[in-house]
């Protein structure tokens, strides 16, 4: 099966368990990394006719994403002397999606790239919609543009290789959706089994559902407004606690999804105070979290230096923190009004 991503300018397919042959003209560049390589190349390969296949390799984690990294992989770009007619395919997670989404954005003003994601959280997330880019000391994602892929492909064998804990670090992406834009969604996560989900052991047809689920939620919200300039913005709920946390922990604590979590709780706190949600929405979410075995809590060290850090969310606008909160489960709204007193607040509950 597969979703297609309408935009105004480019519109793509998100295939789900449909790779069966990929054929390029010209020569392709492959970036990966080296656990990704060992479990899956090679069944990859099998797929693949180009006329030149040049492998890039980088570091597996979040940490390696930045700067050094991505001029790493231009520089083997270059080398292998691609053009304005190669393709870069990006095969692993989100932080191969981030930065070969990003390389091929500027690489010679722009080629083309494809996804083929092989986590949870990537498949339902960072290979959908076009946002890339890599970390700097300032904060995450602050690097980076909008580019478009030719086309995603998603495929469940891929994930029988996951470790639970980055399972269940991609499902906080589904649950943020969830939560933002369908009640319905959300009851279909609380449905599930969560130690057959954990496992990697649900069937093709319910991998299905829950990918193809979550990929429309995000191509309805990606279609209307593509470059974040309001409703995407709803994407972000839980994320500029997030950001924060992953910064501060040097993106070693915590995986992605993981900070995520916590970011949602905190979002949740906040909300919560304001009388936007009732204290059993606020614990359904939790508990939600919880059945995954998601971190709910996070020790701030320093309140003020934490709050400071809002400031350097890429929501922000002029000077007003942008807050991303429930006004009730399935409606995501917008928050510039909500005073340093209430966000201070709600951080001292957090406090080391």
């Amino acid at each position: 099966m597969n979703i297609l991503l309408n935009l105004k300018h480019h519109s793509y397919k998100v295939h789900i368990n449909e790779l069966l042959r990929l054929e390029f003209k010209g020569k392709v560049a492959l970036l990966t990394n080296a656990k990704v390589a060992g479990l899956h190349l090679q069944s990859l390969l099998s797929r693949l006719v180009c006329d030149e296949l040049f492998v890039i390799t980088i570091k597996d984690g979040e940490e390696f994403k930045n700067l050094k990294t991505l001029e790493d992989v231009l520089d083997q770009m270059f080398v292998s002397k691609l053009d304005r007619k190669s393709t870069l395919i990006a095969f692993g997670g989100g932080v191969v999606t981030d930065i070969g989404g990003f390389a091929a954005s500027i690489y010679q003003r722009g080629i083309d790239f494809i996804a083929i994601p092989t986590t949870f959280l990537a498949m339902v997330d960072a290979a959908v919609g076009g946002k890339t880019g890599v970390n700097n000391a300032f904060g995450k994602n602050l690097i980076g543009s909008f580019y478009q892929p030719r086309g995603v492909y998603c495929e469940s064998e891929f994930l029988k290789s996951l470790p639970s804990r980055e399972l269940a670090a991609g499902m906080t992406e589904f649950i943020k959706m969830a939560a933002c834009l369908d009640e319905k969604a959300l009851e279909l996560i609380e449905s599930l089994d969560e130690q057959g989900f954990l496992s990697a052991r649900l069937s093709k047809e319910l991998w299905n559902e829950l990918i193809s689920k979550s990929v429309q939620l995000k191509a309805s919200v990606v279609s209307i407004d593509e470059r974040e300039s309001q409703m995407r913005m709803l994407l972000n709920y839980g994320h500029s606690f997030a950001h924060i946390i992953e910064n501060q922990t040097k993106y070693k604590l915590f995986l992605h999804g993981e900070a995520v979590a916590i970011g949602i709780v905190m979002a949740n706190t906040l909300a919560l105070r304001l009388g936007m949600i009732t204290d059993n929405e606020f614990l359904r979410i939790k508990a939600l979290l919880e059945k995954f075995k998601l971190p709910t809590h996070y020790k701030i060290a320093n309140v003020d230096e934490f709050y400071q850090a809002f400031a350097l969310d890429k929501k922000s606008v002029n000077s007003k923190m942008n807050f991303v909160l429930l006004d009730g489960i399935g409606k995501g709204v917008i928050r510039n009004d909500i005073s340093k007193e209430a966000v201070i607040s709600v951080l001292e509950e957090f406090k080391a």
